[in-house]
């Protein structure tokens, strides 16, 4: 019967909707869709769009145009999205150089692009180059000394703290919503929910450009979760183009789905892990159909930031690597110790972000944004300067985090001694302690390490632009680099142990640290976002090689399963609810054993329901209902003594529904008395003319019985995306008295 009424009900919705009410089919702001309508409407408008093409050439035409309008879409999602991408990685290599220094001859010229110019750059000092000059050598002439270190230590702080006010004030003043991470929302939005501005051109806009200026401030946040609220404005500009996804909330939400693949896919330059992180993270409604557009979405959009090449080396992001040493089955211990670590930290991360986020909130701190930003950067700024591993950019360090050390790497984490005279086994690893160079690394490393745990926990919810995925890629890289080189001399001062015997051949590393690092990312960002395949994939994507799937997967499940223990929310769902956001996920388990007449509203004991006749109320009695209640609708009965539910009128379309009529129609008063059936009732001779609101009714409103249990009617609702389900007793729309409830998702 519930099947039936569903199907049943599309007729009566699109015949109301071909009314010529202004806003009639919208939702209002902070409200749930209805998920039903919105697959009926679109299922009618297909339907139609069928029948007419086969009336004339031009209604064929205009048929196919209609087909072809979601490729186009991806089309113009992809463009847009790499186009940005590239442009905010340009801007941010040389932003964040312009702390240090400027280029003489180009000062819109990085450091590294300066050097590529200058016909005097050496390999051995390709850091170095007459072009480009510090603050020191500009201001006061001086590169060496106390004096220019001081001068360039103010300069880098005082860029970092201009960068950040401009950020937050920008953010603060033209765009609120261009704030934080945005994934929490974006998950919100595509389960059903409406922020209205949210998707909008000028948080589009505001969020691009403050984007830049935070990640070149060197605050310890990310670009690649902003990106995703950047590719998914654009989908929401471009799908309102097209009336088949402006007017129809359910299938803009395929687009802002396939747009959330895009902004992934650009951001780590991994289009199949972007799918796979729609499908598994933001996605609530996922459909086969949009799975291909998603992977086209993708596919254009890392195109177009490969024809940008920003990073100058053919790759879609700076910390893309390729190893070719094997891994060994004894590593997989520390590679699942690494995955504890991971999942440890994500706990930490959540527990501690969330309380400070939560305190933000309850106290005057909550008032003060731009001053808790200029605090939290100058912080930053002082503190990561003298260490050189936390000066630089974050993708920086993680990219060299990641590099295998060649014969022409000059970083100090490559400081081996290497003596040609030494003797090497044949089933020996190769001859390579560490030098002073990588001792001092690991201490470096170990305070920077300590320095962003710390830093992150404060700077990610401000009131500015701010993505988690880097930091904690860069905690987890830093930690698996600190773990690789110890396995590293472990197996070269204890090489006669039975682990490390014939590992490898003659002249071949034996231990890659930067394997390690990977992992070590893998599993960090795996703990805080609790993400599995499609976080595999996207490092997979990173790799460019299958063979070291197993370590990212070990590492991946130990993080999970090690997180889940102490609590099942990522820190996008422990955002959702710290936000107070509807959001009903498909991943928790209902496990109370409660019935639908223990949740409903109203409760035994509580005032009666507010309900509507179908022929005996006034349009003042209506007005005065809707002005003295919040529903979102209303059940519609026979009569106050039957109580036989007829169906249900939703509250912002008899709001829309009253106002036309007022204004269109003539006679139509206070006293004009409302009905919901095909034939007016009988009414006295000198009665005002009536209103009908037959097209306003849904006829076959969801509905269960009192005794359904609640875990199946959070099932329903999950998987039909209802807005409100009407609970009845004694069969399905006859009943002695009606009890209804306006489930929403908040609720539970």
């Amino acid at each position: 019967m519930v099947n039936t009424g569903v199907i049943s009900s599309s007729g009566n919705l699109m015949d109301f909707l071909d009314e010529p009410f202004p806003d009639v089919g919208t939702y209002e702001d902070f409200h749930t869709i209805d998920w039903l309508r919105e697959k009926s409407r679109d299922t009618d408008r297909h339907r139609k769009i069928t029948s007419k093409s086969k009336e004339s050439i031009w209604e064929f035409i205009k048929s196919l145009l209609d087909a072809w309008s979601g490729w186009a879409v991806m089309l113009l999602i992809g463009l847009l999205a790499g186009t940005l991408a590239g442009v905010i990685d340009l801007a941010v290599d040389w932003m964040t150089d312009l702390k240090e220094g400027i280029c003489l001859s180009a000062f819109w010229y990085s450091h590294e692009q300066c050097c590529w110019t200058s016909n005097e750059t050496t390999f051995e000092d390709r850091d170095k180059c007459p072009l480009w000059q510090k603050w020191s050598e500009l201001l006061v002439n001086q590169s060496e000394g106390a004096s220019a270190y001081i001068l360039n230590y103010l300069m880098y702080i005082l860029w970092a703290l201009l960068f950040a006010f401009l950020a937050v004030s920008l953010v603060r003043v033209f765009a609120p919503y261009a704030c934080g991470s945005g994934i929490p929302e974006i998950k919100t939005i595509l389960s059903g929910f409406i922020i209205r501005g949210y998707l909008g051109k000028w948080t589009l806009l505001i969020k691009t450009v403050t984007l830049v200026l935070v990640v070149s401030s060197g605050l310890s946040l990310g670009k690649e979760g902003p990106l995703v609220h950047v590719a998914c404005c654009c989908g929401n500009f471009f799908s309102s183009l097209f009336s088949k996804y402006s007017k129809n909330e359910g299938k803009r939400r395929e687009v802002l789905s396939a747009a959330a693949a895009a902004g992934v896919s650009v951001a780590f330059g991994a289009p199949i892990g972007g799918v796979l992180f729609s499908l598994e993270e933001v996605s609530y409604y996922f459909p086969l159909k949009t799975l291909w557009r998603s992977f086209f979405a993708a596919l254009v959009a890392a195109f177009t930031l490969r024809s940008i090449n920003p990073f100058g080396n053919s790759r879609l992001v700076l910390f893309y690597v390729e190893y070719h040493t094997p891994w060994y089955m004894a590593e997989l211990f520390p590679f699942i110790l690494l995955g504890v670590f991971g999942g440890l930290w994500g706990t930490l991360f959540i527990r501690c972000n969330i309380a400070w986020c939560r305190r933000r909130k309850t106290t005057k701190l909550g008032k003060y944004p731009v001053l808790e930003v200029i605090a939290v950067t100058a912080i930053t700024a002082i503190v990561a300067y003298p260490n050189p591993y936390t000066r630089r950019s974050t993708s920086e360090l993680i990219s060299e985090l990641f590099n295998d050390c060649g014969a022409l790497e000059s970083s100090q984490l490559c400081d081996y001694i290497n003596d040609p005279n030494m003797t090497r086994p044949v089933d020996d690893i190769p001859d390579r302690p560490a030098g002073v160079g990588v001792y001092t690394a690991i201490w470096q490393l170990a305070l920077a390490l300590i320095f962003k745990i710390i830093i992150t926990i404060f700077t990610f919810g401000m009131k500015i632009p701010s993505g988690l995925f880097i930091p904690s890629m860069a905690v987890g890289a830093m930690a698996g680099r600190m773990v690789g080189i110890g396995v590293e001399q472990l197996a070269y001062h204890h090489h006669d142990w039975i682990i490390f015997r014939n590992w490898c051949r003659p002249g071949a590393d034996c231990v890659t640290p930067g394997l390690y690092a990977m992992v070590g990312a893998a599993a960090c960002l795996g703990g805080v976002t609790r993400m599995t395949v499609s976080l595999v994939v996207i490092m997979f994507e990173l790799t460019g090689g299958l063979e070291y799937i197993v370590p990212l997967m070990a590492a991946a499940v130990t993080s999970k399963w090690v997180a889940d223990a102490f609590g099942k929310e990522g820190i996008y769902e422990a955002h959702i609810h710290l936000n107070g956001y509807p959001f009903l996920d498909v991943k928790d388990e209902f496990t109370h054993r409660t019935l639908a007449t223990d949740v409903m509203r109203p409760r035994r004991g509580e005032p009666p329901l507010s309900v509507l006749t179908q022929d005996s109320m006034t349009v003042e009695d209506v007005e005065t209902l809707i002005k003295e209640t919040d529903y979102n609708g209303f059940p519609v009965v026979v009569s106050r003594d039957s109580e036989r539910l007829i169906g249900f009128a939703q509250r912002r379309e008899l709001i829309l529904a009253i106002k036309n009529a007022r204004q269109r129609q003539e006679g139509i008063v206070s006293d004009s008395v409302m009905y919901f059936t095909e034939e007016p009732p009988e009414l006295p001779a000198n009665s005002p003319q009536p209103l009908k609101l037959r097209r306003v009714l849904n006829l076959s409103p969801f509905t269960v019985t009192d005794h359904t249990p609640m875990e199946t009617v959070v099932d329903i609702f999950r998987k039909l995306g209802l807005r409100q389900c009407l609970v009845t007793r004694s069969g399905c729309y006859q009943v002695f008295f009606l009890k209804a409830i306006l489930v929403s998702s908040a609720s539970y």
